[in-house]
């Protein structure tokens, strides 16, 4: 695993965020999420300004592992890699932009869920999936079926995670960290509750921790 997946793998969870308003939000949602103990961030590009808060969030923040998601071509992400994104983190398996990654050497976690798509990721040389959507493709169950042909992968599930299923996901072994949007729902960055964003991120920490602690 290269170092940005073992660091994120070390964390073991991944807020996915759309921001409306970077200049405003980037950088106390930043500050919020490193108090929590998740110092890293995957900014979608559903969001307009997706590229301005991956680079306020790098510079101001180095200690961050900041990266972009819902990356759909490679002119997006080029323009993310030259905000500063350290990974890219796409919906679904597009060996263009696998390859155009690779030729950076910046980590990418396509959208899997399917034989086919681990049988192409396996090609690619991939080692970390994103499994998305989660829930609505199967869950838990399926990741677990899947990793018996493909023991290979680690799996990062992104869809439907929630504190409620948080550690049924982090307690199985072949996966390394979930993706969620439930601590920076965009009431609670819209309102700056960044406190609240803060507690939620060290409550995941903590579901994180135990769960693999029972593996």
């Amino acid at each position: 695993m290269d170092p940005i997946s073992a660091q994120i793998s070390n964390i073991g969870i991944v807020p996915v965020i759309k921001l409306n308003h970077p200049q405003r939000d980037a950088a106390p949602l930043a500050r919020a999420l490193c108090a929590g103990g998740v110092p890293v961030a995957e900014v979608t590009f559903r969001a307009a300004g997706a590229a301005e808060a991956i680079r306020q969030m790098a510079a101001e923040f180095p200690q961050m592992l900041v990266g972009a998601g819902t990356v759909l071509t490679t002119a997006q992400a080029e323009e993310a890699i030259h905000a500063g994104a350290k990974f890219i983190v796409t919906p679904g398996l597009d060996p263009e932009l696998v390859t155009f990654c690779q030729s950076r050497d910046v980590p990418i976690f396509p959208g899997c869920t399917t034989p086919t798509d681990y049988h192409t990721a396996l090609k690619l040389g991939l080692e970390v999936l994103k499994f998305f959507p989660a829930e609505q493709s199967g869950g838990l169950a399926k990741i677990k079926a899947m990793a018996a042909p493909f023991p290979m992968f680690q799996i990062m599930p992104t869809g439907g995670i929630s504190l409620q299923n948080l550690a049924a996901y982090s307690a199985a072994p072949m996966v390394c960290a979930c993706g969620g949007s439930y601590m920076v729902a965009e009431p609670l960055i819209e309102n700056g509750r960044w406190e609240e964003i803060t507690a939620l991120c060290r409550q995941s920490v903590e579901i994180v921790g135990a769960a693999r602690a029972a593996r």
